[in-house]
């Protein structure tokens, strides 16, 4: 039996999670002398109201090689007799490396794959493996298929301020705005080659901001295919719900989520983001 884990940034809706059966290994938020694991013991919500009135500001920690490798004891322990982890972009962060010191030292054989990206990037990939999984695949079909699925992404992100990108320091390529006026909604993507965010648009009103992150996704996205989109928010499930319906109306794609960016992603988007993920097949 194979078993799947990731990271807790992939941002995948629990439903999903619990029905895959998926291993989520949580990172940390420090705040203060406060430590949470994401998602578990704060909640995205809790986590975006907060950070708005806490002057503190939080900072996050990879998952350790001792958490990977307790969520591969308790695969073993439901039977499990190999595991594949996918974690969140190693330009991004070190969960990758924790996670291939974990797959050393695994009772089981233990394959890794760095997704290249956050949030959806990474739980697309999750579930395709999953999906494939459950269709029977053999391991090399598997990691193939999330190679297929990687290669097809797209991820655009609007922010309500350069603020939280240039503070969480997970800027990559968009440094290049370091210094422009606070006041202005950055759109960045992500390179699935280099796994690095990348300056996509700056805009000066809301409605610019939604217009480009509308059209800097779909105008990159081949939408000749079976559509999977996910629609990520910073608290912001009315905004989310509105632009999903709009795509729901354009395009009828055949898988179409909803969620909530967790907050070690937000420390770097804030609150009101909203960004859409998705690929073709």
């Amino acid at each position: 039996m194979l078993a799947i884990l990731t990271d807790s940034t992939c941002d995948i809706p629990e439903n999903l999670v619990n029905q895959y059966n998926i291993h989520i290994v949580p990172q940390y938020i420090i705040w203060g002398d406060e430590q949470f694991r994401d998602r578990l013991e704060l909640s995205p919500h809790d986590f975006y109201q907060r950070i708005q009135t806490d002057p503190q500001k939080p900072t996050s920690s990879q998952a350790t090689t001792g958490d990977f490798l307790a969520a591969i004891d308790r695969a073993v322990e439901k039977g499990a007799d190999k595991a594949l982890i996918l974690t969140v972009s190693s330009a991004m962060s070190g969960t990758f490396q924790m996670a291939q010191a974990a797959a050393e030292k695994a009772p089981i054989p233990v394959s890794v794959i760095d997704s290249k990206g956050p949030t959806m990037t990474l739980g697309w990939q999750v579930l395709a493996a999953a999906r494939a999984r459950d269709a029977g695949a053999s391991m090399g079909e598997i990691i193939a298929e999330v190679a297929k699925v990687r290669q097809n992404l797209v991820q655009v992100v609007a922010m309500q301020t350069m603020e939280y990108l240039e503070y969480g320091g997970r800027i990559g390529d968009a440094a290049a705005w370091v210094g422009t006026m606070l006041k202005v909604k950055p759109v960045v993507r992500i390179n699935h080659e280099t796994g690095r965010v990348e300056p996509a648009g700056l805009a000066r009103t809301h409605k610019a901001m939604l217009r480009m992150l509308h059209k800097k996704f779909f105008d990159a996205l081949d939408t000749g295919g079976e559509l999977h989109i996910a629609v990520l928010h910073g608290d912001a499930p009315e905004e989310a719900q509105q632009l999903a319906e709009r795509i729901q109306d354009e395009f009828n794609p055949a898988e179409l989520l909803i969620n909530t960016t967790g907050p070690v992603l937000g420390i770097n988007t804030g609150p009101g983001a909203l960004a859409l993920c998705g690929y073709a097949l």
